[in-house]
């Protein structure tokens, strides 16, 4: 973890911003492994010269600025990014507003007004598709021209592939949405999560003798529906359990919910903030006919989890503390 993470925003006065910093900068959605090497080419450019690293991103996302209307399934939210860069080892983070002003500003004026006049940057690392500016002018070539008047050092990173296929923001999310766990896993260098806070719900967990924490996740997640070996977070504590994530066929076909049973274990969760962090798919969400089915089938998933999850016995994201 990275002690004194410091988030630094647009109201953040100028003399409480450190000068000289290296910056890593993207989006960071998910912080995949694509991300990572841009974050490592920072850290070894700030530990070369040696200067503080901090990464630079935008909130809320550009295309969620863009296309307003448009359903946005979020690797990450702005917490959970922050969470995973403290992770890193970086020293903080600098969140640009992305409103219409800085969709606005061009690409030129980012350059020299946000990262030379006010953050007093002297290196950036950028992957090699990172746009900015107004109209996505704003290239890594650009960075590389512009780099030797401006008297500081560019690093563009490659994409990074895994099976010949290039990690992706928009790749893990397909990988989600289809269930491939395994695939977003080895994308993002450990496993997605998600945080919530644990509601009360229906309770029929608890008369079937698999009572359940439940959560409701953002509403335009898009994970398969289906049952999961997760292992949960509370605070530094780690749990094991199987989880549904659906609508419940057998009951209501409600609104979709993480419904998790946590194995072993005894307790009130109402009211508790968990990381859930997804291992491995089990099954896609089924109807059944009755309940005895329902729980012959729940011992069958609890068991499959339970062996997926002895398989993977350190498997949790690397998340730092936010300062």
């Amino acid at each position: 973890m990275a002690p004194g993470f410091t988030v630094i925003r647009d109201t953040t006065p100028a003399a409480a911003i450190p000068k000289g910093s290296v910056v890593a900068m993207g989006n960071f959605d998910g912080v995949h492994l694509g991300h990572r090497a841009v974050i490592a080419a920072a850290l070894q450019m700030a530990r070369t010269h040696r200067r503080p690293a901090l990464a630079v991103t935008f909130e809320p996302h550009p295309r969620s600025f863009f296309s307003p209307n448009s359903p946005q399934f979020r690797l990450s939210d702005e917490t959970a990014k922050l969470r995973l860069l403290a992770g890193t080892g970086l020293a903080g983070a600098v969140v640009m507003t992305f409103d219409k002003k800085r969709a606005g500003t061009t690409a030129q004026d980012f350059i020299h007004h946000d990262l030379i006049e006010r953050l007093g940057v002297s290196g950036i690392a950028v992957g090699y598709d990172f746009h900015f500016g107004k109209g996505r002018v704003g290239s890594p070539s650009l960075l590389v021209n512009e780099a030797p008047r401006l008297g500081i050092e560019v690093d563009v990173q490659p994409h990074v592939d895994i099976d010949e296929r290039p990690v992706s923001s928009s790749a893990i999310r397909m990988a989600l949405a289809e269930g491939q766990i395994e695939d977003a896993t080895a994308m993002l260098g450990g496993p997605w999560f998600v945080t919530g806070l644990v509601i009360h719900g229906e309770k029929r967990g608890r008369d079937l003798g698999y009572p359940t924490a439940n959560i409701r996740l953002d509403k335009n997640c898009g994970l398969k529906h289906g049952i999961y070996a997760v292992r949960v977070g509370r605070g530094l504590e780690r749990l094991d359990g199987v989880a549904s994530f659906g609508r419940r066929p057998t009951f209501d076909n409600g609104a979709p919910l993480l419904e998790i049973f946590l194995f072993d274990f005894k307790g009130d969760l109402y009211g508790t903030t968990l990381d859930i962090a997804f291992i491995g798919l089990i099954r896609e969400e089924l109807r059944f006919d009755s309940v005895e089915k329902l729980v012959r089938q729940m011992d069958e998933d609890s068991a499959r989890a339970r062996a997926a999850l002895a398989a993977a016995p350190d498997a949790f994201p690397k998340l730092g503390v936010v300062g």
